[in-house]
């Protein structure tokens, strides 16, 4: 088979491996297309230790959607041709590999397998290109369910990428009036209005912006925008310390985004203004269910942020497109014509 062999700082070479052997327990995938993740940007660019824990000489890649191929005798509940999607944290049952899976591979072997746990069935509804998004999207909506968002609730959503996207679908599915996202990327931010939501484009003022949108609310420091969640899938430092001195009393700001620098919080204002800061990492089992709900309902055209697709022998140039927000968004790499 073809795979996808991270060799380090922008260089990724396309070679012939063997392919996987389907033991009696077993369900071996053949990947019809894969998203390229913020994280697989990052280690191509910067080098090992950037990303997903990346190994030199390994394969990588783990948003995917695949066919079975092969199925082990004492597996029932899946058959040759259905569409699955592979759970990165319980595909290869060891969650080290959950950024590794072998996305980028024509194969995937997947040990032990049980349907609703390492696999998911995809629905006939959901497209191959849309399906390619099911992991990046359970990301954030996972972020978009942990603000506990109730109906007629506003929020704004920091980063145009395909997890901001993604949250602020779930936000609004979930009940939230209004949902506003930010970012400095033009091009991505026509998109999100195609896709119905407000836009921020970040060299504008913010609190103007927001507070002609969402009217005036209260915070501690006085009149403010009436935001009740805040969501980071950007990582700018700027972001956290405006929603310390301009969130609203009761309003709650969710990271998202893979961010390691260290902060210093004075946490008066939030206590005062029982405010809080919550972390999301990563996703669980119903936030498959609920990603899969949304993309049945039709009701986003989710294709629209997917704007170019590489075959796998071109990968090299498929991550550097994906690095360039000026020009691209969400970016896949399929393995048939």
């Amino acid at each position: 088979m073809r795979s996808a062999i991270y060799l380090g700082k922008e260089n990724v070479e396309v070679r012939e491996v063997p392919t996987p052997v389907c033991g009696d327990n077993d369900i071996l995938v053949k990947n019809i297309r894969s998203s390229i993740c913020g994280t697989d940007v990052a280690v191509y660019l910067n080098g090992p230790g950037t990303g997903h824990k990346v190994n030199v000489d390994g394969e990588f890649g783990h948003e995917t959607v695949s066919r079975v191929a092969a199925v082990g005798k004492n597996i029932t509940d899946v058959k040759v041709g259905d569409r699955v999607y592979p759970y990165p944290l319980n595909a290869k049952n060891d969650r080290k590999r959950a950024g590794t899976l072998g996305g980028f591979s024509e194969y995937i072997l997947m040990p032990n397998a049980k349907l609703d746990h390492s696999y998911y069935l995809v629905d006939d509804s959901i497209s191959d290109k849309t399906a390619s998004l099911i992991e990046p999207f359970t990301v954030g909506g996972r972020a978009a369910k942990k603000a506990n968002p109730q109906k007629g609730e506003k929020a704004v959503v920091f980063g145009c990428g395909t997890i901001g996207i993604a949250a602020a679908i779930m936000l609004k599915y979930l009940g939230v009036e209004q949902v506003m996202i930010c970012d400095k990327s033009v091009f991505r931010l026509n998109i999100a209005k195609d896709l119905g939501f407000e836009i921020c484009n970040i060299s504008e003022s913010f609190l103007d912006k927001s507070k002609a949108l969402f009217g005036e609310g209260y915070s501690i420091n006085g009149p403010t925008s009436d935001i009740d969640i805040w969501i980071d899938a950007a990582g700018a430092e700027s972001i956290l310390d405006d929603f310390i001195e301009y969130g609203k009393v009761d309003s709650r700001f969710v990271m998202v985004a893979v961010n390691n620098t260290e902060r210093r919080i004075n946490f008066l204002p939030l206590t005062y203004a029982s405010k809080a800061i919550i972390g999301s990492g990563g996703y669980r089992p119903d936030d498959v269910t609920d990603v899969m709900n949304i993309m049945k309902s039709g009701r986003w055209d989710i294709e629209k942020i997917i704007t170019d697709e590489y075959m796998i022998d071109d990968i090299n140039n498929a991550i550097r497109k994906a690095a360039d927000s000026e020009s691209a968004f969400n970016v896949i790499v399929k393995f048939e014509k």
